[in-house]
């Protein structure tokens, strides 16, 4: 792969380099899927990646005594030597001393040994699984300084703008001292500067971002697609490299892979443009009214796990008779789906858990990392009747004009890699899905975080008053406590328990996202308590005072289970960080919305009722892993599914004579 990476970066003529989609056969797939399972032999092992650090350091003799000007320019020699090479072993350990040489210059960091041996993954085109706080920022540094020395422009991915903005001005002094540039890429940038970005050596971006941007050149490519056109538009050079965003996709890098290429990818990429149809307000407004004066369980069925309503044939009838009977509503079909989509603002989109209302608008909460989505909207005339639920102005449908999905984006990188905390459940659905091989790293030191056990109580409100309760005991011994939630909503709930309990605290969720950083610096002191959303995808570090240690470290608190166990462990993993201490315990409760939606409802009400679980408390927890399972076996359907969704329209296209 190295070999054809390097000669297409070598030849500026190829218009848009990217990895081609073969239609993989039965078998192909088969191998692939059996692969995934078998993933564990496949990768190197410990003891083959602890030797890299040596050939490092043997590499390293000599780079102390350069001055920064031969430092530049004794990187320009690996340069040439690692297109020579390939990207190969013992020229990748002589680029990995220059950087290393270079951050500890410019940055006052010096790469541990594990992370070398992460970036040496990273390079080799793998995803690398490395604990929380063991510097996974600094990692990438290592391979994309070195994929770009050889002439490869890199993408360094991550969930959003605060780490792209802040990883790039971090790392740019690194990267100058090798003569490498940097670029970024943010939301609301104007074409001319989104170019510029994308055509430094290294850019830093989001996922959403640099997808986006591809289906923008997707489009542009799409409006050339005649041979002839394109040569007498551009002599024969492809479509104008002015006009596209991107040069292609050589190399990526992907911070926090799993929540980047598997929790995100159960959801389409869609492009939209606008309607050109007026005076939908109206009819959005009529369907919010319909919807409403539909009985639950009679007119319709709500069918929580899959995000779903079905009416019923009574819910049919109902629907004719309030509907109006003109225009629009005339037609069945369009009429029971508009409803539908009603019925879905109503009941299945609830505020401060799925969107915010802020000034006038709807916005788009990400369920993964607790962020706003601020330029992002649901599609169908659903977004628009929330607005007309929520009295605000109702905002013009888009309809779509490109779509794909990031299975088949990443999987267009000529050279692809990752790196997370959380990768070992999802070894396999990487494998067959990006036919990426995960390498789980060892630690810089050794982990000292302790489980202190979990609680499930019957409601949500003695869920709160517990919490409340282990907080007071944990910050009366001095420790700062990170309690986290799920949802907007719930953290709010919580933090009025606190405050009616008299008890100082800091909330950290969509709504202060402009004030994160300041929230998490403060985070680490002593008897400090942050109740935050979902803390996955954050990228910051809780640093502790200096007296914390001695009394146990952090102390976090997850107050609801998430629809994976990796998000669980992201949180967990927010304490005892490079070998400080920490601790973290479970308080939960028989009314948290996963049990609602994927819990044996009758289960849940004797569990209830009889409050002392038969079995002890771990029949309880049982029950809720359970819940958390389904969770996951029917997302994981959903990626599946929308994977073959979209390989399937690829086929029509390429039956019709069109790609894409």
């Amino acid at each position: 792969m190295s070999e054809h990476v390097l000669s297409l970066a070598a030849n500026p003529g190829v218009a848009y380099p990217e990895r081609a989609m073969p239609r993989e056969t039965w078998y192909e797939r088969s191998y692939r899927a059996l692969g995934g399972h078998l993933g564990r032999a496949l990768v190197p092992t410990r003891r083959s990646l602890a030797q890299f650090p040596a050939l490092v350091d043997d590499a390293a003799a000599a780079t102390a005594a350069l001055s920064d000007a031969a430092l530049g320019a004794r990187a320009a020699e690996v340069g040439r030597r690692l297109r020579a090479e390939r990207l190969g072993r013992d020229a990748a350990a002589a680029a990995f001393a220059l950087v290393r040489e270079a951050a500890q210059r410019t940055l006052g960091l010096r790469h541990y040994d594990v992370q070398l041996m992460g970036g040496w993954v990273l390079l080799s085109g793998k995803l690398a699984e490395m604990e929380t706080g063991e510097g996974k920022t600094l990692t990438a540094t290592l391979a994309a300084a070195t994929a770009a020395l050889a002439g490869l422009p890199v993408h360094v991915i991550t969930v959003n703008d605060y780490l792209a903005e802040r990883d790039a001005e971090t790392m740019a002094p690194l990267y100058a001292m090798l003569g490498l540039t940097t670029g970024c890429v943010l939301q609301g940038m104007q074409p001319d500067a989104r170019r510029a970005a994308y055509g430094s050596d290294i850019t830093y971006c989001t996922n959403k971002e640099v997808a986006f941007d591809y289906l923008k050149d997707r489009i542009t490519l799409g409006g050339l697609r005649s041979r002839l056109r394109a040569r007498v538009a551009n002599l024969g050079k492809g479509a104008d490299s002015r006009q596209l965003l991107l040069r292609g996709l050589f190399y990526a890098i992907v911070d926090e892979a799993d929540s980047v290429m598997v929790d995100e990818a159960r959801t389409p990429l869609i492009i939209s443009g606008p309607s050109g149809s007026d005076g939908r307000e109206m009819i959005y407004r009529q369907a919010v009214e319909v919807a409403a004066a539909l009985t639950a369980g009679r007119d319709f069925t709500i069918v929580e796990r899959e995000r779903d309503i079905e009416l019923t044939p009574a819910g049919r009838e109902r629907t004719a008779e309030l509907a109006p009977d003109d225009g629009i509503w005339t037609g069945p079909r369009r009429r029971e789906e508009l409803v539908k989509q009603g019925l879905s603002a109503l009941n299945l989109f609830r505020r401060d858990e799925h969107y915010l209302v802020r000034d006038d608008k709807v916005q788009i909460i990400d369920e993964y990392t607790g962020r706003v989505f601020g330029d992002r909207s649901w599609e169908q005339g659903l977004h628009q009747m929330i607005e007309a639920k929520e009295g605000v102005t109702i905002t013009g449908q888009k309809d779509p004009l490109a779509r794909g999905t990031y299975q088949r984006f990443f999987r267009r990188y000529l050279r692809l890699s990752g790196m997370t905390g959380t990768a070992r459940e999802l070894a396999a659905e990487l494998w067959s899905v990006y036919g990426l091989e995960v390498v789980r790293l060892p630690t810089h030191r050794p982990v000292r975080r302790r489980f202190t056990g979990r609680e499930v109580t019957a409601t949500v409100a003695q869920k709160w008053q517990r919490v409340a309760e282990r907080v007071r005991e944990q910050t009366a011994a001095g420790r700062p406590v990170l309690v986290g939630t799920r949802s907007v909503a719930a953290s709010e709930a919580l933090a009025e328990v606190l405050t009616g309990l008299g008890i100082a605290h800091c909330v950290l969720n969509a709504r202060q996202d402009e004030t994160e950083a300041a929230i998490v610096a403060e985070a680490g002191r002593a008897a400090q308590v942050t109740v935050a959303t979902n803390m996955a995808g954050r990228g910051t570090d809780i640093k502790l005072d200096p007296e914390i240690e001695p009394l146990g470290g952090l102390h976090v608190i997850a107050t609801e289970l998430h629809d994976s166990r990796r998000i669980d462990r992201q949180l967990f993993g927010r304490c005892a960080r490079q070998g400080d201490p920490g601790s973290y315990e479970l308080i939960l409760s028989l009314e948290d919305e996963l049990v609602r939606t994927f819990g044996a409802q009758a289960v849940r009400w004797l569990l209830a009722r009889l409050g002392a679980f038969p079995g002890g408390p771990a029949a309880a927890w049982h029950y809720l892993r359970g819940t958390q399972r389904r969770a996951e076996r029917l997302h994981s359907r959903i990626r599946r599914d929308l994977l073959n969704s979209d390989e399937r329209l690829e086929d029509s296209l390429s039956f019709s004579g069109h790609r894409e």
